[in-house]
Order: C-alpha cells, then structure tokens, then sequence
C-alpha cells in the first residue's frame, strides 16, 4: 500500500522537513509585498478622490516610525527557524543511521537536533545584540 519504498519515504520527509523554513521565508517576502501593494493603492485612492488630510489620517493607519538599531530583524523568526533546521537536521541524521522510529536513539538525535538550532539561535542573538545593542534597552532610552 506504499506509494514510495521505505527508502525514499525518510528522505522525502527530510526534504520536506528542510524546506518549511524556506516556504515560510518566501510566503512572509510575499506577504510583505501584497501589504505594501494594498498601501500604495490605497493612497493613490485618497489622492484621486481629494479627501481632506483629516480624513485620511484616520485611513491610513501608520506606526510610528522609530529607527531601530537592529533593522527588521524578528528574533523568534530566527529562533523558530534554528529549531525547525535543527529537528530536519537530526531527521537527516536518523535517515543516515537507519535508526527506527520506536527506538530511545530516534528522540535523543531528533533533541539533540533541536538543541543544536537553539544553540546557533542564541550564537546569533549574541552577535547580533553585540554588535547592535538590545532592542529593550533603545526603546527605553527614547522614552
């Protein structure tokens, strides 16, 4: 009743493992996109239609416009990202080493996946906060 052999069918789950982190990244870029898209169309309708800048405040909702020491980085993107390549890569490495899915070894490679990615999380973290400064320690300082 299998599709695949048992072979292909670990390593399609890896692939398809691996590259959710990938679609997330392009559906996010696409998403930002439509919503600039929606903006700019919508401004050109206020300035067709000549509404009042009272009127159009209350349409156009904008945040207000910090400037942020870290760019637009979102770290528990990067967090949830490490911890989804850290479990494909110790899917990977069960595939690799055949190890069955019933056994002890197949979660402790699967965690040790995990704490890999949230330890290249934090390595991240720590270069970014060294070379940017914390995020809460500049939205204090401007208030």
């Amino acid at each position: 009743m299998h599709l695949l052999p048992v072979a292909f069918q670990g390593l399609v789950a890896i692939i398809l493992m691996l590259s959710l982190p990938i679609i997330a990244v392009v559906m996010s870029f696409w998403s930002s996109m439509h919503k600039k898209t929606k903006d700019k169309e919508l401004r050109q309708l206020i300035i067709e239609n000549h509404t009042d800048p009272e009127t159009a405040k209350l349409l156009i909702d904008e945040p207000k416009k910090q400037p942020r020491k870290m760019g637009p980085v979102n770290l528990d993107t990067l967090r949830a990202a490490c911890v989804l390549l850290g479990i494909g890569l110790g899917a990977c490495i069960n595939w690799l080493a055949s190890v069955a899915t019933k056994s002890i070894y197949f979660w402790l490679i699967i965690a040790c996946g995990i704490g890999i990615g949230l330890l290249c999380s934090f390595l991240v973290e720590m270069h970014l906060y060294k070379k940017y400064g914390r995020k809460e320690e500049s939205d204090e300082t401007k208030e």
